[in-house]
């Protein structure tokens, strides 16, 4: 009989829940949770290709030392006597874990445990410092605590809501449809989107504010200096809840209306109306993610917005607050166990004797650690330099997604002592390890995470453990037994869960706001049924609080917030040598470092490769025209990405992904330019603001290619590899030509040496064309030109899995084009249901003048819906080019 599992996406932090079903021949397909209130059934196009992405392709089945196989006992004793030895001879500050909001709660907790609580050192420290560290500190600041005061139907609530630093059509896509559902609902409803790019979130935006980068902070004061001087003040709220209210005033003050708009880069009138729609709209919800704390002013971008809504007492009520949008699927309950290096266990603070106290005393540790550890940056330095002598990386990527990827990488490769634990064998950070531990993935985990709104669900597993993988848990319990240490005998993550809400509720009489008290004593079958909940949950029947401080109960210890005077940031890194701003981030389809999403043909055919975005000017001025090749570079080093020019993109300002890695391009790992700023008070890096120039990539000839097989790393200038139906497809770009193509196609498909290709060449315009079959099967194709290669991409794909038993469809590939019986869809517009753009245009040309209409006749747009700006901008596009 087919089984349905209750579970939760492994992606963003919206926390959607997922239903897996498997079918009685081992199929898996998945759906929205109807009854789950992070999604009510809504998934994106990420989550409805999970099914699509848990194949054990390239996944690590067995330990590995040195890159041979090992077995379980052997790998853990060789981690707990390498940790140990190190610790013996230069102290606990000599080994460090890098950990992720990749992994489930228990495997966090169980990780920070042994690290700050036996080992005696913090050097434990988290991939979601480079996403959210800046809003806990903020928070910390402002609340005393790192509390997220609101939850999602806030958004749904407000009468404006104001999206700073986030992209949320593309970063928390179900979020977005949620807020344009209850926009569409009631067209009253504001929306205010600031960004220096006009992404497709600007669709529903009344107002776009394309801001400087960095120039957060000065906008938020420049708020905060209208609102003194207007009725909005809730000088009631700000007595008897906040302190520091005039010395944040005063910070605010002192800059000028025109200085104003110089640092924001913003116009006068903009920014009265945007003042003025903050000022008299009371439900006011203002949502940030990584354009806010991505900087080396992240700390105080936060706290500079959280001012505005303490002075206006717009905070913890129905439809009104700060409220940061997390971007892994577990970043929150990284920071309940206190993940950070900064942080303890159930939001108890390291630096607190007291806290430290009874930690220590609830874990009856031999020891606690005594202050912070190694942030992220630090760290990595560390190991560079030699201090840390042992790393334990779990669940990411630290050699792509780290600033300075390169030193990062070469830190790790000089380590003495590497373990990584991960699903996939061949990362580029796990091609340095000196030990690799097998470890279980998504439908195959069992444990919880906890989304943007506190909310805690469950993963479930649906798919037996494949080979000797385990649970990131278990490898740290036995290396902590291994290691002497007692407290460590779990026997399921149950265990793991129950003494986490302990310890939540230890000595806590409503003092701390992480508190899960009622899940204290839970079992294991409570376990298995639980529902998504949000805490905080206390024991012995207290009223659960829903919202935080809307009557005040701040956690500083006068229970009042506190106002922080917010010092606007420098906002132009660049110079004469480095003239454009880089801005890295997040597309639709594709998620973090590509280790799973690079797995779906689906996700990778609406963007195929690494992008720049460039304005038009900034593409005439440099010599780059569309779809050219564009080197991007900056002191640390250089990429080579296709230009996309677009005027959604600022002057003067450069996008790049931040996805792309060596597994699947030649030179994209744009977080090697990054240079590892950091903020004076989170750590976090500052990814959003980078001088960099760029320059045309000079290629003499282009190419793109299919095949059957996943080709080795090609032989060329520039490559980018995708998954397609059928196979893979590939970018190509050569500075020389090469003398024997066909050769050059047996090499790289892994071809039999004796096959010969069909072929096509045309010497005056340096077109060139190779076909290679097998009966009736083609193999891998070959189109070259001087200029980037105009062929029907997603058709040409197609052919893989087309049969070539007549000569004459061979000849049609060879041509590039299809026939008339079978139209090129065209580049794919909407994931789900696989749409490319002709179909759109054809669907407008045929009378569908909505996204609503081409919805009904292509399906486009009505799953998750994030194509439905770009639907809606093809559609303008072609009523614009009829009116002419």
């Amino acid at each position: 009989m087919p089984t349905e599992t209750r579970t939760t996406c492994p992606y963003c932090g919206v926390g959607c829940g997922v239903i897996a079903r498997v079918e009685d021949d081992g199929r898996v397909s998945v759906k929205g949770d109807p009854e789950h209130p992070a999604n009510y059934g809504r998934l994106c196009s990420k989550g409805s290709a999970l099914a699509e992405t848990i194949d054990l392709d390239g996944r690590l089945l067995h330990p590995e030392i040195d890159g041979r196989r090992a077995g379980w006992d052997e790998a853990l004793d060789l981690v707990a006597t390498r940790f140990a030895g190190a610790i013996a001879e230069h102290g606990p500050d000599s080994v460090a874990f890098y950990v992720s909001g990749q992994l489930l709660t228990e495997d966090y907790y169980v990780a920070n445990k042994l690290m700050k609580g036996f080992i005696g050192s913090a050097n434990i420290d988290t991939n979601s410092r480079l996403c959210m560290s800046s809003s806990v500190a903020g928070h910390r600041r402002a609340f005393g605590a790192d509390t997220v005061p609101g939850t999602y139907e806030d958004l749904e609530l407000a009468d404006l809501v104001i999206l700073t630093g986030s992209n949320l059509a593309w970063c928390h896509p179900v979020i977005y449809q949620r807020l344009a559902a209850a926009k569409a609902a009631r067209p009253g409803m504001k929306v205010v989107v600031i960004d220096p790019r006009r992404t497709m979130t600007s669709d529903i935006a009344d107002l776009h504010l394309a801001i400087r980068p960095d120039g957060d902070v000065a906008l938020f004061n420049g708020l905060l200096a209208h609102l003194a001087k207007s009725t909005a003040i809730d000088e009631n709220y700000v007595t008897a809840h906040t302190a520091g209210f005039a010395e944040a005033f005063a910070a605010a003050s002192t800059m000028t209306f025109p200085a104003l708009m110089e640092r924001t880069g913003l116009g006068a009138s903009e920014l009265r109306q945007f003042f003025g729609l903050f000022e008299r709209t009371e439900k006011v919800v203002t949502c940030y993610s990584q354009g806010v704390n991505q900087s080396a002013s992240g700390t105080d971008k936060v706290n500079a917005i959280i001012n505005c809504h303490l002075a206006t007492g717009r905070i913890g009520r129905p439809g009104m607050g700060p409220f940061s949008l997390t971007g892994q699927p577990n970043a929150m309950g990284g920071r309940e166990v206190g993940g950070l290096a900064n942080m303890l266990a159930a939001h108890m603070a390291i630096e607190n004797a007291e806290d430290r106290d009874r930690v220590q005393r609830f874990w009856q540790s031999p020891t606690i650690a005594g202050r912070p550890g190694l942030k992220a940056v630090d760290m990595f330095q560390a190991v560079a330099d030699g201090r840390i002598k042992a790393l334990w990386i779990m669940a990411t990527n630290p050699v792509v997604s780290m600033p300075d990827a390169g030193a990062v990488e070469a830190a790790i490769r000089a380590c003495p002592f590497v373990v990584v634990s991960d699903m996939l064998a061949t990362t580029d950070s796990a091609r340095h390890a000196h030990v690799l531990l097998p470890s279980i993935g998504w439908g195959e985990k069992d444990g919880t995470v906890t989304n943007s709104e506190r909310r805690i669900s469950r993963q479930r597993p649906f798919l037996a453990a494949p080979g000797d993988a385990r649970a990131d848990w278990w490898q740290l319990a036995e290396v902590a037994r291994r290691m002497g240490y007692s407290g460590f005998d779990y026997a399921s993550p149950s265990d793991i869960f129950g003494e986490h809400a302990r310890l939540s509720t230890f000595e806590n009489d409503g003092s701390r706001d992480f508190d899960i008290g009622a899940h204290a004593a839970i079992g294991h079958a409570a376990y298995d049924a639980l529902a998504p909940f949000q805490w905080p949950q206390p024991e012995g029947g207290r009223p659960a609080t829903t919202r935080f401080f809307a009557k005040g109960g701040y956690y500083h210890a006068d229970g009042k917030a506190r106002f922080v005077p917010a010092v606007p940031a420098e906002t132009d890194r660049t110079s004469a040598a480095y003239p454009f701003t880089l801005n890295t981030g997040r597309i639709r389809d594709q998620w973090h470092t590509m280790t799973r999403t690079g797995k779906s043909a689906r996700l990778s055919a609406h963007i195929a490769e690494p992008f720049a975005e460039i304005h038009p000017r900034d593409a005439m001025d440099i010599g780059v025209a569309n779809a050219d090749l564009v080197e991007v570079e900056s002191p640390l080093g250089t990429a080579i990405v296709r230009a996309l020019v677009t005027d959604r993109q600022a002057r003067g300002s450069i996008f790049v992904p931040m996805h792309w890695n060596d597994q699947f391009a030649a030179k994209a790992r744009i977080d090697a330019l990054v240079p590892p700023v950091t903020d004076r008070v989170s750590g976090q890096p500052a990814s959003k603001n980078v001088a960099v120039t760029a320059r045309p990539f000079a290629a003499s000839t282009y190419g793109f290619a299919v095949s059957a097989q996943r080709p080795s790393a090609p032989e060329a200038d520039y490559w980018a590899i995708a998954r397609a139906d059928g196979g893979w497809r590939i970018e190509l770009a050569f500075g020389r030509a090469v003398e024997d193509w066909a050769a050059w196609c047996r090499s790289t498909f892994a071809l039999s040496p004796d096959l010969e290709p069909l072929g096509y060449a045309d010497r005056q315009t340096g077109d060139l064309r190779l076909a290679f079959f097998d009966g009736d099967r083609l193999l891998a194709a070959l189109f070259l030109a001087r200029e980037p290669v105009a062929v029907a991409r997603n058709w040409a794909v197609s052919q893989l899995s087309a049969e070539h038993g007549d000569l004459r469809k061979r000849f049609t590939l060879v041509a590039g084009r299809p026939g008339a019986d079978r139209p090129d869809p065209g580049a794919t517009v909407c994931s789900c249901f696989s749409v490319g753009v002709n179909q759109i245009v054809a669907a407008v040309r045929g009378g569908c003048h909505t996204v609503a209409d081409v919805g009904k006749q292509t399906n486009a747009g009505t799953n998750c819906g994030s194509c439905r700006a770009e639907i809606r901008g093809i559609i303008d596009g072609c009523l614009a080019a009829a009116a002419e």
